[in-house]
């Protein structure tokens, strides 16, 4: 039988509980350093609050340590991470290989041991990588996003010891995961420190060798979102056991958006397939709202390499959120002077906007404007919006919606509550009712309720009644049903009687831990594979890590603290490739528009473009 995980992100613990509320069987969550997110760090005692709330359900915590960490911050991060494990955590999700030493020594000194994940930041690529970590002692490999389903095979089948874990939905890096140095390079700020300024995000020129420009002022590295929805089984048959939502810094409605949309589609195959899945946690979620991701951020969505084949998959021209295409503006008119202005918008009839509403659009300039409807009117083939004066706005252009109003409210009014299912065997006699609880985890719980009855029931098929219906009701997180009610006798008992026995049982079952599914753990091997020769894209950073990749052999070490920006240094490798996107690739028969190389500028930096097309990749580097 395969588990499968949905693994939800966490800005806060607050956050993390209303993604386990919605059906996500684990949440990753950063600690107070160290995490590849800088704004979404959490004090420990959050922590521990966020894995109090999942061990009801069975759900994990994966804390983040995955940053690169510097000589002088290991004794510092060795303590974090006691820290982080003191709280309860199940996971820590690791780029720097000096965390394996680091936890050794912990467990040497007395901590418990922990189970460790190897990061996507450690560009997991092909099996012969996935080889190397896993013999680390690694239980889970997060591998690179821009893989297809038949590599995804190959590198499960290469390390058979390790749980597979792959991002299904969220934002996409264009540049492979952990090897992205732009951001180092532009502003000094390490995206392998957490501290990335989104450079694929920024808007650029392409211009040729002979300075003609090609393209003019767009977001060129600019990827739309990850959405695999609807490919859930398929990568669960090519061995991946968890299925990540990538958002740490999303809030919360996103989140629970997101996070129940596919738990849902979780629940489908495990519905389909009974004999060879089941949820990684407990608990069925009921009262939620109906989740709907195009009303959620999103760039656009697209699936990426999963089939081997590209596509089109830039947002090149809005590197923000548009949100769901409404139409087009059929008229502007705006009062400056009474600070108002009415938009009338072409749209379907099934198209029904609500006051307060977010829009967006593309202004002239090229930038995203947004704009919130005051008074939304629906009309029978339009819509108009009365809002604040917009000097951008413009017959003709596409209006999109950014923010459903009544769709948010919604998520707050039924934002999901999650129960844990528990069977009543029930026997009734005249001074005793005794009941067996035995939750869908395999708790079992056994207790004797004395009634004090003095006389009994004179309508017994009421009576019947009146203690099933009061025992099959729910109490704390625990949803009671009755299995099977025998009855010896018939007291007479009161429903408080019956609901004071649900309380009860409901706090016996929170004194028993839950049996919650066993997580991977990893072993190092004797034999660790051969390592080729280091570089600075191995990120090493301290003795250990380099220590480490001496032990396997790896020759080169000293240049592996090269700095990556150095001129000419290669800045980016990523599968997408502007040419292939402009349709002037000449590997697809494009006949050549431009005199090569190309170029990327930007604030009057100079990128030059590679392209490997034997490996179907392209590069960015510094000119």
């Amino acid at each position: 039988m395969k588990d499968l995980e949905l693994l939800a992100p966490a800005r806060n613990a607050d956050i993390g509980i209303a993604a386990i509320d919605c059906g996500a069987d684990a949440v990753y969550i950063a600690g107070p350093h160290f995490g590849a997110r800088q704004a979404a760090g959490n004090d420990i005692s959050e922590i521990r609050r966020l894995c109090g709330y999942a061990a009801k359900f069975g759900a994990r915590v994966f804390v983040t340590v995955n940053t690169i960490i510097y000589e002088d911050e290991l004794p510092q991060a060795k303590e974090m991470i006691r820290q982080t494990v003191e709280a309860g955590v199940d996971a820590l999700i690791v780029q720097d290989l000096a965390v394996i030493r680091l936890v050794e020594e912990l467990v040497a000194e007395g901590m418990r041991k922990i189970t460790l994940h190897a990061s996507t930041q450690s560009a997991i690529l092909n099996p012969e990588r996935a080889e190397f970590l896993a013999s680390l002692g690694y239980a889970r490999l997060i591998l690179e996003r821009e893989l297809s389903l038949a590599q995804i095979r190959e590198i499960a089948s290469a390390a058979p010891q390790c749980e597979i874990e792959f991002f299904v939905h969220g934002a996409l890096c264009v540049c492979y995961s952990g090897q992205c140095y732009m951001s180092e390079a532009i502003s000094g700020r390490s995206a392998n420190r957490g501290a990335c300024i989104q450079a694929c995000r920024s808007r650029y020129d392409l211009v040729d060798a002979a300075g003609k420009v090609l393209v003019k002022d767009k977001a060129l590295l600019s990827l739309k979102d990850y959405n695999l929805r609807n490919r859930l089984s398929d990568l669960a048959e090519a061995g991946v056991s968890s299925f990540k939502i990538e958002g740490r810094l999303k809030n919360e409605s996103y989140v629970r958006n997101v996070v129940r949309d596919y738990s849902m589609a979780l629940d489908q195959i495990v519905a389909a397939h009974p004999d060879r899945y089941r949820r990684a946690s407990f608990g069925k979620v009921t009262k939620s709202f109906a989740p709907a991701l195009d009303k959620t951020f999103n760039r656009g969505y697209t699936e990426l390499y999963i089939d081997g084949v590209k596509g089109k998959w830039a947002s090149m021209d809005a590197a923000k959120g548009m949100g769901e295409e409404i139409g087009k503006i059929i008229s502007v008119k705006q009062d400056l002077r009474r600070g108002s202005a009415v938009i009338e918008v072409e749209c379907p009839a099934a198209c029904k906007l609500n006051n307060g509403d977010g829009f967006s659009f593309v202004a002239g300039t090229g930038d995203v404007i947004g704009f919130r409807g005051d008074v939304c009117e629906n009309l029978h083939k339009s819509a108009r919006i009365i809002c604040k004066p917009c000097e951008y706005l413009y017959k003709g252009a596409k209006i999109f919606r950014n923010l459903d109003s009544a769709f948010e409210k919604e998520i707050m009014r039924n934002p999901g509550t999650r129960m844990m299912g528990v069977g009543l065997d029930v026997s009734v006699e005249m001074d005793r009712i005794q009941v067996a609880a035995v939750t869908e985890d395999g708790r079992r719980v056994e207790k004797d309720f004395m009634t004090a009855a003095t006389e009994q029931a004179t309508n017994t098929e009421r009576l019947e009644s009146m203690v099933r219906s009061q025992l099959t009701k729910n109490s704390g997180i625990y949803e009671f049903s009755v299995s099977s009610l025998e009855f010896l006798d018939y007291p007479m008992v009161s429903s408080a009687f019956l609901n004071s026995i649900r309380r009860s049982l409901s706090e016996a079952l929170e004194q028993v831990p839950v049996n919650a599914r066993a997580l991977a753990e990893g072993s190092r091997a004797v034999n660790i594979p051969q390592c080729a020769k280091t570089s600075y894209k191995n990120n090493i950073a301290n003795h250990i890590a380099a220590q480490t990749y001496l032990e396997a052999g790896a020759a080169g070490i000293e240049e592996a603290y090269e700095i990556a920006h150095q001129k000419g240094a290669e800045l980016m490798r990523t599968r997408y490739c502007i040419r292939h996107e402009l349709g002037i690739c000449p590997k697809q028969g494009a006949a050549p528009k431009a005199m090569q190389p190309l170029f990327l500028l930007n604030n009057g930096r100079r990128f030059a473009l590679g392209f490997d097309c034997r490996n179907c990749e392209m590069t960015v580097s510094e000119a």
